[in-house]
């Protein structure tokens, strides 16, 4: 068990400090993505900015996790417990998923390492949401202003 925690919390780390990376791109291009059409002398933002600025946030976040999958199978792979890519990357985004299928499952030495990744994988899901559902309020929310600002007589 205390070699599963030597490996995997390591592994564990990386990915939060992947997933650090990831939160501060997207806000970063959502920010300034926002103020460039802002700063742009427009009274309001389209449609197509919002779905282009919601979309590439979606997008980002899902990249990091499915690079934070790839870590994980590749610890799988280099610990040898499995020959195939494949394999490691199925047997990874089902144990990050957390959906736990069963079929195929690890040595008793390196079995805690599958819990470990599901609890990486839910809390940065969770994360993922957070991101992406701020980004939906901010929308909304300039979508409101706007409304009322054209309201105004």
């Amino acid at each position: 068990m205390l070699l599963n925690l030597l490996v995997g919390l390591p592994v564990m780390l990386l990915c939060l400090v992947m997933e650090a990376i990831f939160v501060t791109l997207c806000l970063r291009y959502y920010a300034n993505h926002y103020k460039r059409f802002k700063d742009s002398g427009r009274s309001h933002k389209t449609l197509a900015l919002d779905i282009l600025l919601l979309g590439m946030v979606m997008l980002l976040m899902l990249l990091g996790n499915f690079a934070q999958m790839i870590i994980w199978a590749a610890l799988f792979m280099l610990i040898g417990e499995f020959e195939e890519v494949a394999t490691a990357m199925y047997y990874s985004a089902v144990n990050f998923a957390t959906l736990g299928y069963g079929d195929i499952v690890m040595s008793e030495r390196w079995r805690l390492l599958g819990p470990l990744e599901a609890a990486n994988g839910i809390l940065m899901f969770g994360v993922s949401t957070a991101v992406m559902t701020a980004a939906v309020m901010d929308v909304i929310k300039h979508n409101i202003a706007r409304l009322q600002q054209s309201q105004q007589p």
